[in-house]
């Protein structure tokens, strides 16, 4: 901001320099030229007056009038700029328009034109450092921030056309931040507790095992009913204990993610035209064949964020794990449901492994070094269901295929 704010000082100096220049050729001109011009006029038509011919004005650019004295009392009193000369006895008034007025028309034209490109062209840059700059300059340390976890202050509301909608994005940004941070605290406060309240659940009746145990390994107990019934007590505390296990295996598998979904209604080709457009340069700088079969829209119902989401997942697989040639998006339809399915080649995926590719962090045998978590097909899983809808996947030949079906309004 500072450096812009010099370039517009710098700007201002050189105007004024400019102007400065500008204003002393002009004045330097005028004064090369005052007494000239009319001065050779008036000559000339001495010159013809004393040979007795009649003096042409027509030929005069300066000299507009000649006047014979004749005893007239405003002879002398002129508006105009006059030369009084005395030709053959008798006196002659030339009255002539001075250069310097043209100059001073000119003068004042340059200046005017001057002053209005200057001014239109410093109101542009203070327009720009006022709508432009200034917005963006509050904006320089918002991503510094949040990526250190200040988002506790808001960003001020501004109705620029530019910056408007921006600042708005970016508070909900921080909202949305601020609200994951707080699940995430309260999942793992619950976590805690949770571990705590299962750990000291399985003290009591894993104590209580190894005390049994302990008898029996000392020969405590010889009658055998006893024995029994010891044994039987041992099974119950493990009972209890794998009952915990359980519990907490049944909390570990339930949904970890908080996947949100405003269901409204939406155009099919509202989401295919982002897929498109977006895939379209990533999949040409590839040399990957991309195709999007023609499809007649509808309107869907669900979410038009995560609908878009779902096919990005589906997408970033197909280029992940095909063979790179082809990547085509198809339509189709089915009773009240809309089939979108995106091919690729080059499947490798084991056809028993095809039940699995929804599950939580479970990746194929195929994936090899490529890195990711196994939670993309998971999370279009979770987000098509909670919209109303299904995905699977099928493997034919060496393409392999996943479909999303949505609910058509």
């Amino acid at each position: 901001m500072k450096s812009y704010d010099r370039m517009l000082v710098a700007l201002v100096c050189f105007i004024i320099l400019l102007f400065a220049g500008v204003n002393t050729a002009l004045s330097m001109t005028e004064r090369d030229n005052v007494n000239k011009p009319w001065q050779v006029e008036i000559s000339r038509l001495c010159r013809q007056l004393e040979e007795g011919t009649e003096p042409d004005l027509s030929a005069c650019s300066y000299v507009k009038v000649i006047e014979e004295y004749t005893g007239n009392e405003d002879f002398f009193c002129s508006k105009d700029s006059y030369i009084i000369r005395e030709i053959n006895g008798t006196f002659y008034r030339f009255d002539y328009q001075a250069a310097g007025a043209k100059f001073q028309t000119i003068r004042i034209l340059v200046n005017v034109f001057l002053l209005v490109i200057s001014i239109l062209f410093l109101g542009i840059l203070v327009y720009l450092r006022r709508q432009l700059l200034t917005p963006f300059h509050r904006l320089i340390n918002v991503p510094y921030d949040l990526s250190k976890g200040n988002l506790s202050v808001p960003l001020e509301e501004n109705r620029s056309r530019y910056f408007g909608r921006f600042v708005w994005g970016i508070n909900m940004l921080r909202e949305a931040m601020e609200d994951q941070k707080q699940r995430e605290l309260s999942l793992q406060k619950e976590k805690q507790t949770l571990l705590l309240s299962i750990s000291h659940d399985i003290k009591t009746p894993l104590s209580v095992i190894k005390l049994y145990a302990s008898a029996l390994s000392k020969g405590l107990y010889q009658d055998e009913e006893k024995r029994l019934g010891i044994a039987v007590k041992i099974n119950e505390k493990a009972d209890e204990i794998e009952r915990f296990v359980s519990q907490l295996s049944q909390t570990a598998s339930e949904d970890f993610l908080p996947l949100e979904v405003n269901i409204k209604e939406f155009y099919l080709s509202e989401i295919i035209n982002n897929i498109s457009a977006y895939y379209s340069d990533k999949l040409a700088l590839n040399q990957t064949n991309f195709v999007v079969d023609s499809f007649s829209d509808c309107i869907l119902v669900g979410d038009a964020d995560r609908s878009i989401e779902v096919l990005q997942n589906i997408m970033e697989n197909a280029i992940k794990y095909g063979d790179g040639r082809e990547i085509r998006i198809r339509f189709s339809s089915e009773e009240d449901g809309r089939l979108i399915t995106v091919t690729n080649s080059g499947s490798t995926l084991p056809e028993e492994e095809l039940i699995h590719i929804f599950d939580s962090f479970w990746r194929g045998s195929n994936s090899g070094s490529k890195s990711g978590s196994g939670l993309g097909l998971y999370i279009c899983r979770q987000l098509m269901l909670k919209m109303g809808g299904d995905i699977f996947a099928e493997i034919k030949g060496e393409h392999f295929s996943v479909t999303a079906v949505f609910r058509m309004a």
